[in-house]
């Protein structure tokens, strides 16, 4: 099912994000733990595309396997910093031979090296190629506090745009700890004339450590609130665990609450963090 569809129904959406190995000896966990959060029926996942396309066979293989095993709709990434059209080209055979309908296409991150394809340099060029393929449903990433490349705001919601404009039906946030800026980003877009669906990214933390350098990367802003336990709990796992899947539901019952309709869990590839976030909204999901 193509997730326009999804979306066109109007009602709360609750979904997950996995990510495929790195190397052939981690697929059977990875695979297990992905069909697992699959098993909670979610209202579709989305599978990450590795850094250069490297985990790219797996990206299709694990997006399959969930729409085949528990008959849950797939989103797979797809990035071209480091690819030739070819090679998209290739990829797009191989999913729509999976079955596959929909693709988050993304630039990806600059690879170390800083060897960059000369075919795509941005996003909404990748969107061009895909919907000029045909067939598939394509969502594009957002940024509620400005891509850390940006000069501002205002420059990256006309880059939005842009993505609209070469076939992107739906967008998907970043990472966000504090609603009232996706509120606001929202009410942007919309001065704009962007009113495709937005999906509020959410990012449970259950590891302090690993954040700080993650909100470095991309830009993203940290409130008081959310340091403040992570100082008191972040060398206790199990409470940081508990308190960052609590700090997360409380800002997706919000998001419902005012109005946003479409969440999307960075589920880091954790059954039992993503079936604690489902039973939190158990009776909000429903309507």
């Amino acid at each position: 099912m193509k997730l326009s569809s999804i979306f066109a129904q109007e009602k709360p959406t609750l979904s997950f994000e996995v990510f495929p190995p790195k190397t052939d000896d981690l697929y059977e966990k990875v695979e297990a733990a992905a069909l697992e959060i699959a098993s909670l029926k979610p209202d579709y996942m989305s599978v990450t595309y590795g850094a250069g396309g490297g985990t790219s066979r797996y990206t299709v293989s694990i997006a399959k396997d969930i729409e085949d095993t528990h008959k849950v709709p797939a989103l797979a990434h797809l990035t071209c910093v480091s690819s030739d059209k070819g090679t998209v080209r290739n990829q797009l055979e191989n999913l729509r031979q999976a079955g596959i309908e929909n693709i988050l296409a993304l630039r990806g991150d600059i690879p170390k090296d800083g060897r960059v394809s000369t075919d795509y340099r941005y996003a909404s060029q990748l969107i061009e190629e895909i919907a000029d393929f045909g067939g598939f449903c394509i969502g594009g990433a957002c940024y509620p506090e400005g891509h850390i490349e940006c000069e501002n705001l205002e420059e990256d919601i006309i880059n939005i745009g842009k993505k609209v404009e070469a076939g992107c039906s739906f967008l998907t946030t970043q990472m966000f700890f504090n609603n009232d800026i996706l509120y606001s980003y929202i009410d942007k877009l919309h001065k704009k004339g962007i009113f495709v669906p937005v999906v509020a990214g959410i990012m449970p933390i259950t590891n302090a450590k690993q954040i700080y350098r993650s909100c470095e990367l991309s830009g993203t802003v940290l409130p008081k609130r959310f340091i403040r336990i992570a100082e008191k709990y972040g060398d206790k796992p199990d409470a940081m665990k508990q308190a960052g899947i609590a700090y997360a539901t409380e800002q997706i019952i919000d998001l419902y609450a005012s109005g946003i309709r479409n969440v999307h869990v960075y589920s880091m590839n954790k059954p039992d963090v993503a079936r604690q976030i489902q039973s939190n909204l158990s009776e909000i999901i429903k309507g």
